[in-house]
């Protein structure tokens, strides 16, 4: 019997799917030292992204049932 594959639950909380199959996440660096960021750059670092190519294998890895 083979044994199942297990999703990372940290990184299933992280990444989404996009209708298209995309895979989007926030930007890094949102959620400290904002004094000290712009309200421009707090914000664009507040919208989800689309995850580079080379980033897709690692999570494919952590989330073996994403659709």
């Amino acid at each position: 019997m083979k044994k199942k594959m297990r999703t990372t639950k940290s990184a299933a909380k992280r990444f989404k799917v996009t209708g298209s199959g995309k895979i989007v996440a926030y930007g890094a660096g949102h959620s400290h030292h904002l004094e000290k960021k712009t309200m421009k750059r707090k914000k664009r670092q507040l919208k989800k992204r689309v995850v580079t190519k080379e980033d897709m294998k690692n999570i494919k890895a952590l989330l073996p049932y994403l659709k």
